[in-house]
């Protein structure tokens, strides 16, 4: 594989490397790293990567592992996993300030979460991967994934209602 070639290869998978990163990294630069290290390793390995069945999920699991390393080693001891997603403001004023709001506190309670959940609703409801890839990309099965994704929603729905209904979160 040529350069040319590995460059037509990698483009699909290039940004939702960067926001896997980005999302577990929290540093737009820490991402940059890691999607660059990613690069290199897939760049060594460049005459093996066509068999491979699932190449997206290998890259994306690549990516995965690489940050969480960071996020255990010494250096990266600022680091922390945070629920990152952009919401287009709408035209009324008050209406996104409510989203806004409602979004802030959506973050706020997957921060909560264990970070396997946390993942798993970021590459579920961010990236809108498949379960079966998700398996893949986390190394677990279909149904732990399954069963990690509801738990994780049911933990956010109970603290929204708990929220709403109480007053506090």
């Amino acid at each position: 594989m040529n350069e040319k070639e590995f460059i037509r290869w990698i483009h699909p998978f290039k940004d939702k490397m960067f926001r896997l990163a980005k999302r577990m990294l929290v540093s737009t630069e820490e991402a940059e790293d890691a999607v660059q290290e990613t690069l290199m390793k897939l760049w060594v390995r460049k005459g093996s990567l066509s068999s491979y069945r699932k190449p997206e999920a290998m890259v994306m699991t690549m990516v995965k592992n690489y940050c969480l390393d960071r996020l255990k080693s010494k250096q990266a001891g600022h680091l922390s996993l945070v629920y990152v997603r952009e919401r287009q403001a709408q035209d009324d004023p008050v209406r996104s300030t409510e989203s806004r709001e409602k979004m802030q506190l959506v973050r706020d309670l997957i921060d909560r979460l264990p970070d396997k959940q946390k993942m798993i609703i970021h590459l579920r409801d961010i990236e809108e991967y498949e379960l079966d890839e998700i398996a893949d990309i986390m190394q677990m099965s279909a149904v732990n994934v399954r069963v990690t994704l509801s738990r994780a929603r049911k933990k956010i729905r109970e603290l929204l209602l708990k929220k709403y209904n109480y007053g506090q979160v």
